[in-house]
């Protein structure tokens, strides 16, 4: 046993002049790692303090628990009511110190909210929306207002839009000066005022397209209340509709036209028939890459197998001149051919066909549609609404509502944003608002949930707008 026991020891021995030679001995000591930090910073002191009354100076300084950093200042401090002259702010290891160079206001409640721009300089996070509030009167004030603010065209929200408050002022104000009062979007398109004074506004939103704080282009994303509104205590929630009266025209590619170094030496035409399968509720579609400055309809056949002509289809060209559409009333699981003849096209740089094209496809089966039928509650039926069944930015299908049951036994199978246009002045189009008009946009609804329509399934969907 003692034998054991001393050669035991002497192994232990042998492991410490091991561990002292070779670096071991380096692991002994404070353990490393733990928990990430989570904690935003805190404020520990302000001066003068938080929500101060008869405030003097034009110095306010703001210590926190931690090291800070601000970050996008410009974009993220939000001063109401908004001054000429914006303060100078600068931060310095756990303080932050602002110098007003605006005379402020007498009997003013003043806010400062600094959004997103404050956060710990170790783990970067947050301090969300922190307030400093302090009034030069006698008291602050305490009113409030909320809201929300829509795109009028597609029912949803850009957080990045912001809502303005014009006190007292005239229906040009909102063109040529910056608002008294200014807030933020939350992700759901909420906003909230707090600290306003009992007087009257006129609200607007604009996603500012130059910088000024003002609306002064038709082509910026604009929205307006045509009531002023009352600020007292029982102030009611108001909603915005958004809009562009004016969208600037899409850049087009340079160098495309009359440009045949290292392209196309024919005149090439694509298709929209996926997979050798032409859609039953879509018309065929021939795009080019130039616009077409010749083109002979009668050069472009649609026949059968046999080469036998179909008839009743249409051939036409649109405004672009890059799209030849044929319409047809397509039968299921038909064989067809298209045959494009080479001397009809000629593009605006030259391009003509090099030989006869051929376009071999066979209409989809009516087992590969599903149907879907729709009842609705609380709609409006007087304002037209219109179904529009969206895949991304792209109206797939729409449809008027002409009564509380909707049902349409041929739909493509898919998932779908749906959405309903209150198409008020029944043109078939989303209108826009003009404010030298006081007109506001025409309305789109977008449904909270998308819907899915299964191949060969009688789908159902029950829809409140309440």
């Amino acid at each position: 046993m003692r034998t054991k026991l001393s050669g035991i020891v002497f192994i232990i021995v042998l492991a410490h002049i091991y561990m002292l030679f070779t670096g071991g001995c380096a692991q002994i000591g404070a353990p490393t790692g733990g928990p990430k930090d989570t904690l935003v910073p805190v404020l520990v002191k302000a001066s003068p303090e938080n929500k101060t009354i008869q405030f003097k100076g034009n110095k306010v300084v703001l210590s926190f628990d931690e090291y800070i950093d601000l970050q996008d200042l410009p974009s993220n401090l939000l001063i109401s009511p908004v001054q000429k002259y914006s303060p100078v702010i600068s931060y310095n290891l756990k303080t932050i110190t602002i110098k007003f160079k605006d005379t402020l206001a007498p009997n003013t409640t003043y806010s400062l909210n600094f959004g997103n721009a404050i956060k710990d300089i170790n783990e970067g996070n947050v301090l969300k929306n922190f307030n400093y509030v302090f009034s030069t009167g006698d008291y602050i004030d305490s009113f409030e207002l909320k809201g929300k603010v829509l795109m009028a065209e597609t029912g949803k929200v850009d957080s990045t839009i912001l809502v303005l408050l014009y006190r007292n002022s005239s229906d040009t104000a909102v063109q040529h000066r910056k608002a008294d009062y200014t807030a933020r979007l939350k992700g759901d398109g909420s906003f909230q005022f707090n600290y306003l004074p009992a007087d009257q506004f006129s609200i607007y939103a604009l996603k500012d397209g130059d910088g000024n704080k003002y609306y002064n282009a038709k082509s910026e994303i604009f929205g307006f209340s045509n009531d002023v509104v009352n600020i007292n205590s029982n102030n009611p929630s108001i909603t915005l509709y958004t809009y562009v009266e004016k969208k600037e025209p899409a850049k087009t590619g340079q160098g495309l036209v009359g440009d045949k170094k290292g392209g196309d030496k024919n005149l090439r035409f694509q298709n929209n028939i996926n997979a050798g399968r032409q859609d039953l509720l879509s018309t065929l579609e021939l795009t080019t890459k130039n616009a077409l400055k010749k083109i002979d309809f009668d050069s472009i056949v649609l026949c059968d197998t046999s080469f036998k002509k179909i008839i009743g289809y249409t051939v036409s060209l649109d405004s672009t001149r890059k799209k030849i559409i044929i319409e047809n009333k397509w039968q299921p699981e038909n064989l067809l051919k298209l045959i494009v003849y080479k001397n009809g096209f000629q593009d605006s740089t030259g391009l003509a066909m090099s030989k006869n094209d051929t376009i071999n496809f066979i209409t989809r089966s009516t087992t590969e549609y599903g149907s879907l039928k729709l009842s609705f509650k609380n709609i409006d039926l007087s304002k037209h609404p219109v179904l529009q069944f969206m895949e991304g930015e792209n109206i797939k299908l729409k449809s008027a509502i002409t009564s509380t049951a909707w049902l349409n036994k041929m739909m493509l199978p898919g998932e779908f944003e749906v959405r309903i246009l209150f198409d008020e002045n029944n043109n078939g189009k989303w209108d826009a608002g003009d404010y030298s008009k006081k007109l506001q946009p025409e309305i789109t609804l977008a449904l909270p949930q998308k819907i899915s329509i299964k191949a060969d399934w009688e789908n159902e969907r029950d829809i409140d707008l309440k």
